[in-house]
């Protein structure tokens, strides 16, 4: 383990969300939006999740949407509240999306148009779910959540690295889909041991004189329900205040032009 690293997730967007504050961290069509300003949305997120939608320190919620700004507040906010972020596959069916949110018993679900009509047409699920207009800005697709309560007094828990974090889902390539829980100190260590490797990459083109200069950034261009996206990509830029550019749906003519616009190292 890197001695290092903070013990849950929490610490870790606080601190790194400082550090960047002014720096541009997401991009998702004109909107554009700061470590600083993604870190206050989220924690108002965090508090409406407490004093509003009465979830408990250890209690799944479900996240079913597309990339968005929206998925990445909800995602920081919901660990910040002390639940366990659960990343449904946006892919799914009813039936999918069902089977998984009552294996895993989740209080909540947030669900995006599509995945929202789906879990509609799903009988006896068990689990709020909160629909969110993620083609709005950030905060206007929040806004529902934000009214249902919450304030800068709302406490939020102090939570240890032997907490529960996420849960992600296997590929259920020998049966159904299992989902498989994370304690927050499993997923910092996670993202530190990708950090270590950017860090000896970048020594590395430092010493033969080729190190990259200005703000690094990534199309996101995978679904950030899965680990690949969630922890190298996603969780990784925080400490390296890098910029993370969002596509709805791919488009290769789009990708294009967004690498040349955006700069994409």
């Amino acid at each position: 383990t890197i001695a290092v690293a903070p013990p849950a997730m929490t610490y870790y967007f606080a601190h790194f969300c400082n550090e960047h504050a002014d720096k541009t961290f997401l991009v998702s069509g004109d909107e554009r939006l700061t470590f600083a300003e993604v870190f206050a949305l989220a924690q108002q997120t965090a508090r409406a999740l407490v004093d509003g939608c009465g979830v408990k320190q250890g209690d799944r919620v479900g996240i079913a949407m597309r990339n968005s700004p929206s998925w990445i507040a909800l995602y920081m906010g919901i660990l910040m509240a002390g639940g366990v972020a659960t990343l449904l596959n946006g892919w799914w069916q009813t039936a999918e999306l069902a089977g998984a949110i009552h294996d895993v018993d989740c209080h909540m679900v947030f669900a995006d148009a599509p995945r929202a009509q789906r879990l509609d047409e799903a009988t006896g699920l068990g689990a709020e779910v909160m629909a969110i207009d993620d083609r709005l800005p950030l905060a206007e697709a929040l806004a529902p959540l934000f009214a249902r309560g919450g304030s800068a007094t709302t406490m939020l828990p102090m939570l240890r690295g032997d907490d529960n974090a996420t849960i992600l889902f296997t590929s259920g390539s020998t049966g159904q889909s299992k989902g498989a829980l994370s304690t927050h100190q499993a997923v910092c260590q996670a993202t530190f041991n990708y950090l270590a490797n950017a860090v000896m990459m970048l020594n590395l083109t430092t010493e033969d004189g080729i190190a990259p200069t200005g703000q690094p950034c990534t199309l996101l261009n995978v679904p950030l329900f899965h680990v690949t996206a969630e922890v190298p990509v996603f969780l990784q830029s925080f400490a390296m205040g890098r910029k993370l550019v969002l596509m709805p749906k791919w488009d290769a003519e789009e990708a294009m032009r967004l690498i040349e616009k955006e700069k994409i190292t």
